[in-house]
């Protein structure tokens, strides 16, 4: 156990982040070195960034590491969430390549294969992959594909849609990432903002056994995290939904009045009406409220600068 990885480049580095991962572990450390074996990789490490996991995934892993002394384990103090734990790993890489891929076989460790190929024919900085048919029900496949389209449409940054983990990278590009200094993370928007010549290419990605820790409320989570980081597109909004009520409001106000000076006996609203206009401004004004307090809370986070993560332990 030490503080740091050893000093040093090599090759490849695999980073994945595991939480409740134990089940998938072995057989993606097989595949893995089989896809490394078939890039003829034989200076490499492998970087498992253990999360908080509460199952056995830490002990599993020493234990492979007897027979695979490539592997370095980073164990975090706590659950940080997927995008700090990746990002810890992508810190601790020391890799001339670093393949960023999940361990929970949804997508095939061996599309590093591909990737590789597709680094050296392009002469690129990034290739990641991207579904061409997303797995899963229609909830969760509509689900994928809205949540890249309101992004996108809310956003200024452009993400392809149903891009996944997996993606290859160049030192050069990781080093111009860990240079960001947001503390509000989400890595595919702050992966596309780096820039330089990214290459996607298609993957399959299929039903992981297991139930996914990615719930419906976590996505929704996300969506709006992603967005808030990425985007002022939702204040301007707010700001024109508010000028346009204002502006319906007051032409609405000027015709109640003439209609009531041209005709004394019309009666200017009933209590049903009124009681759903001040709900509706109501709703209005605690969305903006809390549509703020988003925003204002990442500033919050940021200016506490804290660590990303707290680091338990490095075994290597």
């Amino acid at each position: 156990m030490q503080e740091a990885l050893p000093a040093g480049p090599c090759h490849v580095s695999v980073v994945t982040c595991v939480y409740k991962s134990y089940p998938y572990l072995k057989r993606f450390i097989e595949l893995v070195l089989g896809a490394l074996k078939q890039i003829d990789c034989t200076d490499f490490e492998l970087i498992f960034v253990v999360d908080g996991s509460p199952d056995s995934s830490l002990d599993l892993l020493l234990e492979e590491k007897k027979r695979v002394p490539q592997i370095a384990v980073i164990e975090l103090s706590r659950n940080f969430g997927h995008h700090y734990a990746a990002h810890a790993g992508l810190q601790y890489a020391r890799g001339e390549l670093v393949f960023l891929v999940d361990c929970d076989l949804e997508v095939s460790p061996l599309v590093l294969v591909d990737f590789h190929r597709k680094v050296s024919e392009e002469a690129c900085e990034v290739v990641y992959g991207y579904q061409t048919k997303r797995k899963g029900g229609w909830i969760e496949r509509w689900g994928g594909g809205i949540f890249w389209r309101l992004f996108n449409a809310l956003s200024d940054t452009r993400i392809p849609p149903d891009i996944v983990t997996e993606r290859l990278l160049s030192r050069r590009y990781v080093d111009a990432f860990l240079k960001l200094g947001d503390r509000n993370l989400f890595l595919v928007g702050m992966m596309h903002w780096v820039g330089f010549k990214q290459i996607g290419v298609p993957v399959t990605k299929v039903q992981r056994e297991g139930r996914s820790t990615y719930t419906l409320a976590r996505r929704i989570t996300l969506l709006v995290e992603a967005v808030t980081s990425f985007s002022t597109v939702p204040l301007r909004l707010l700001f024109l939904t508010g000028m346009s009520i204002t502006c319906g409001s007051l032409l609405f106000s000027l015709y109640l009045m003439l209609n009531k000076l041209m005709n004394p006996e019309a009666i200017l609203l009933g209590f049903t009406a009124l009681s759903v206009l001040m709900l509706l401004s109501l709703g209005m004004i605690m969305a903006s409220i809390g549509m703020v307090g988003i925003y204002l809370s990442k500033i919050y986070r940021q200016m506490q600068n804290r660590p990303l993560y707290v680091v338990k332990n490095v075994y290597i």
